[in-house]
């Protein structure tokens, strides 16, 4: 929105009362379906096991570094994310019919307390994760701290423009596409053009909606599967 001053210019609406935003501290966020935790050294083992091993090397394919080579080296991975100062790494525990070990990771990245946005970044799931209601509600449970805990204004989620299903997960989720920003990352030797997608605060409400609505267990059959698509009930969201 944008609107005219006093010299005939346009300019972007006033914020009303706004003022800096707190910075995300360690936290847990408990859904239906998953439970993030900050991240601390007893998930080290888990997410080797989980996340690891020849089996799982495409899971690192467009991360900065390439998987851990053993349990030790986890730790080290886990203890630097630990004590970021800059970043918050979260977790990612199923509950329910899950095993109650750490399964993935995401971390809030880029926050900007001043302006209100935060991104979620390094986003990793175990096989075992991938494509279930977990996944989808850790998002769901990222985004809604953001908004509601923390009343930030901008949720980002950005991601190699080569990577599809990161991509897809993003339009799925009720992201918008802003643009790509071409040559903006040498990542382990190879040109990395990142695509963006966003949320904001306005259209929070609507993107919830949908991922509730998605999430009840009334969308699901005595099978497991869907009645609804994700995709479907956010396709007039998602530019």
């Amino acid at each position: 929105m944008t609107t005219t001053n006093a010299h005939g210019q346009q300019v972007g609406d006033e914020v009303p009362g706004w003022s800096p935003r707190t910075p995300p501290a360690p936290v847990t966020l408990e859904g239906r379906y998953v439970r993030l935790e900050a991240i601390s050294a007893h998930h080290a083992a888990p997410l080797f096991d989980s996340l690891c091993g020849p089996d799982n090397a495409s899971l690192w394919t467009y991360r900065s570094s390439d998987a851990p080579t053993d349990v030790a080296a986890m730790a080290r991975d886990v203890a630097a994310l630990a004590s970021s100062r800059d970043t918050l790494t979260l977790a990612i525990v199923p509950t329910g019919a899950g095993s109650g070990e750490a399964a993935g990771m995401a971390t809030y990245f880029r926050i900007d307390p001043a302006n209100g946005s935060i991104e979620v970044a390094a986003v990793i799931y175990a096989r075992s994760l991938q494509r279930t209601r977990a996944a989808t509600e850790a998002i769901h449970l990222l985004a809604r701290h953001v908004f509601e805990d923390l009343g930030y204004r901008r949720f980002e989620w950005k991601c190699d423009s080569l990577n599809a299903p990161s991509v897809s997960a993003a339009r799925r989720l009720g992201f918008t596409y802003e643009g790509r920003f071409r040559q903006h990352l040498v990542t382990k030797g190879r040109n990395r053009d990142t695509d963006w997608f966003s949320i904001t605060d306005g259209e929070w409400p609507a993107v919830k909606e949908r991922h509730e609505r998605w999430l009840d267990p009334a969308n699901f059959d005595g099978d497991g599967r869907q009645r609804s698509s994700l995709s479907d009930l956010t396709a007039d969201l998602s530019a």
